[in-house]
C-alpha cells in the first residue's frame, strides 16, 4: 500500500462538475421568473443544442434514457422485436428495449475501441435468424434496429454503421451519452461530421452530473425527422397535445387532448438553465479534456504495463473518459486490487463497464454466457477509467500519473 507524504496531501475525485457564475446566475434567474418547469429556457436550449450538432429537431429531457425510450418508441418498437445492442454499456442502452418488451441482441465489442463490433453483430443476426438464441432460448427475436453506443467519446464511423444498417434492414438510434461535442471523418480531405448531425434517425445525448456537459440530470434526443420529432415530443409529457408552456404562457389556452399513453420526461426550466451555458463552454471544456489525455498518453507511453485508449486523427474525440487496459500478465494483482490501491492513495476511479451479457438479468432472463462476447469478457476485467475532467489542477493531474506508474512499477512481474 502506498503511504507518502503526496498522497496524504493530494485527493483527486474521479471526476467534479465545473460550473461558473453563469450557470448560478442563470438558476437564479429562473427561480425568480416564477416559471421552474419547462418552459422558455428549455425552449432556448434545444435551438442551441440542435445549433451545436447541425440537427433540425432536439427535444430535451430529464436523462438520456428518456431520450433512448422515447426513440425506440417513435421508431414503433414492439414486443418480440429484437435490436442489437453493445454489451459494452450501461443499463440503460438494452434497458429501454426492454420496456418496449422487445430482446436486445448482445453484441460483443471491438477489441482496440470498445465500440459494438460490426463483424459480431453480423454473426449475431446470423445466428438469431438460424433461430439459435442464447441459453436454448424457444424463439429468436426478429431484428430491427441497433442502438450503437460512443464509448468514452470516441466515435464510431457512421457511415459504416448506416450502411450494416441498410443492408440488414435495420434502423439507427445512436447511444451518445458520451459523444457530445465528438465528431468524425473518413479520410484527411473529408469533412468533418458532428455527432447527430444526420448521423443516425435519431441521436441521444446525457446531461448527467459527470457527462461532457450537464444539467445535473438531462438528456436530449435530436433528430432531422418531422414525424419521429413530434412523436417523441407528444411522448415524452404524458401524451398531451399541448405542453404546459403553451397552455399557460400568454395567449395559451387552457384545455389539451390526451392523444396516447405518455410519460413524464420532460426537463426543467432550472435544468435548462444550467445546460444553456454549459452548451456555450462545451468545445472549451473538450479541449480542456484532451490536453489532460494528452498527458496521460505522454506520461504513460512507455509504462508497459497498461495499455492506453486509442487516438485517432480522423476523430474529435470528446474525451468523457481515459480508460487504462491493466496488462495483468505483467502485474502481480488484479483490477480491483489496483483500484483498491488507487484509492487509498487519494485517486478516484470507475469502471466502464461490466458487460450487460456478465448481469444476472440477461443471464438469467435470455440465457447469455461469458463466452457469447469473448472479448468484452476478457476485456472488462482489465479496465480502469481514470479521473479526467475540466477544472482538474496541475498537481491532481500529476498525483494520478505518479500514482499509477508507482503501481505498476510496485506490482510488476
Amino acid at each position: 500500500m502506498i503511504n507518502t507524504q503526496t498522497a496524504l496531501e493530494t485527493q483527486v475525485p474521479f471526476y467534479r462538475p465545473e460550473l461558473t457564475g453563469n450557470e448560478i446566475e442563470e438558476v437564479i434567474a429562473a427561480l425568480k421568473s416564477g416559471w421552474l418547469t419547462s418552459g422558455p429556457r428549455v425552449r432556448r436550449f434545444e435551438r442551441e443544442f440542435a445549433d451545436a450538432v447541425g440537427a433540425s429537431r432536439a427535444l430535451a429531457v430529464n436523462s438520456c434514457t428518456a431520450a433512448l425510450h422515447l426513440a425506440v418508441n417513435a421508431l414503433e418498437l414492439e414486443p418480440g422485436m429484437g435490436v442489437l445492442v453493445p454489451t459494452m454499456t450501461f443499463a440503460a442502452t438494452a434497458a429501454v428495449v426492454r420496456y418496449q418488451g422487445a430482446v436486445p441482441i448482445l453484441v460483443d465489442c471491438d477489441p482496440v475501441t470498445f465500440n459494438m463490433s460490426l463483424d459480431d453483430a453480423a454473426r449475431k443476426l446470423s445466428r438469431f435468424r438460424d433461430d439459435k438464441s442464447p441459453g436454448g432460448a424457444p424463439k429468436a427475436p426478429q431484428a430491427v434496429g441497433m442502438i450503437p453506443v460512443h464509448v468514452g467519446g470516441l466515435m464510431m464511423d457512421m457511415e459504416e454503421v448506416n450502411r450494416f444498417a441498410s443492408d440488414h434492414g435495420l434502423w439507427v438510434v445512436e447511444d451518445a451519452a458520451h459523444a457530445f461535442p465528438a465528431a468524425w471523418r473518413r479520410g484527411p480531405g473529408d469533412p468533418w461530421r458532428r455527432c447527430g448531425e444526420g448521423t443516425a434517425a435519431i441521436t441521444c445525448f446525457s446531461f448527467y452530473a459527470n457527462k461532457t456537459i450537464t444539467t445535473g440530470e438531462g438528456g436530449m434526443a435530436v433528430t432531422n425527422n418531422a414525424s419521429l420529432a413530434e412523436r417523441m415530443k407528444l411522448m415524452s409529457l404524458h401524451g398531451l397535445s399541448r405542453d404546459a408552456w403553451d397552455r399557460y404562457s400568454r395567449g395559451g389556452s387552457w384545455d389539451y387532448r390526451i392523444i396516447a399513453p405518455g410519460f413524464k420526461y420532460n426537463m426543467t426550466d432550472i435544468a435548462a438553465a444550467i445546460g444553456i451555458h454549459q452548451l456555450a463552454r462545451a468545445e472549451e471544456m473538450r479541449r480542456e479534456r484532451e490536453r489532460i489525455a494528452a498527458d496521460y498518453w505522454g506520461a504513460f507511453s512507455g509504462v508497459e504495463e497498461i495499455e492506453l485508449p486509442v487516438v485517432a486523427n480522423d476523430r474529435v474525440h470528446s474525451w468523457h473518459l481515459f480508460p487504462i487496459r491493466l496488462q495483468l500478465a505483467r502485474l502481480t494483482i488484479d483490477r480491483n486490487k489496483f483500484i483498491e490501491e488507487l484509492a487509498q492513495s487519494g485517486v478516484g476511479s470507475s469502471v466502464h463497464w461490466r458487460p450487460l451479457h456478465l448481469h444476472p438479468y440477461y443471464q438469467e432472463s435470455f440465457g447469455w454466457q461469458p463466452e457469447d462476447c469473448p472479448v468484452a469478457t476478457e476485456t472488462w476485467s482489465r479496465l480502469v477509467s481514470l479521473p479526467l475532467f475540466p477544472g482538474m489542477r496541475e498537481e491532481e493531474i500529476e498525483h494520478v500519473i505518479h500514482t499509477v506508474k508507482l503501481l505498476c512499477a510496485r506490482y510488476a512481474r
